[in-house]
């Protein structure tokens, strides 16, 4: 027995092999790329058990792994995805957000109230100083540090 019909008699341990370990990274993704492959590996299985060449296995197996893919996997996504609430969150929400200067900053620091009434500590990325009064808002954060610039109507007067 040859090395090519020894892998076509076994071929269904490596397609179970393959389904086990494409839904096993999809367990861990989340994102139904590997489930797709997963059911393109269980098309190929089927083809198998079908009694199909190996090369065919690998065609049935691809086109049906392309096709969920391309077809399938999107509007699943959309989906999913469409109770998600969009409001920023953790960092994220901070940057843009308004405050007041409470104490100084510069470039070593000073603290901020931002509208959310959290006091941060912040400095800014230029040379000059803010005020306390002065309004500011939020361009980056770094750490624990906010990174504030006046906001436009302060800047302007």
């Amino acid at each position: 027995m040859d090395l090519f019909q020894t892998v076509e008699q076994f071929a269904w341990i490596g397609w179970i092999v393959l389904i086990l370990v494409f839904f096993t990274i999809e367990t861990l993704t989340l994102e139904l790329t590997f489930a797709m492959l997963g059911l393109g590996g269980v098309a190929g299985l089927v083809a198998e058990l079908a009694g199909a060449p190996l090369w065919l296995q690998v065609v049935v197996g691809a086109a049906v792994a392309a096709l969920l893919l391309l077809l399938l996997r999107p509007p699943l996504l959309r989906r999913l995805r469409r109770g998600e609430d969009p409001t920023p969150s953790n960092v994220d929400a901070l940057l843009g957000m308004s405050g007041v200067v409470i104490a100084t900053v510069g470039l070593t620091g000073g603290q901020v109230r931002l509208a959310n009434g959290d006091t941060w500590t912040a400095r800014t990325s230029d040379i000059r100083e803010i005020t306390p009064g002065v309004a500011v808002t939020v361009t980056r954060i770094d750490g624990a540090t906010a990174l504030v610039r006046p906001t436009e109507e302060t800047a302007q007067s």
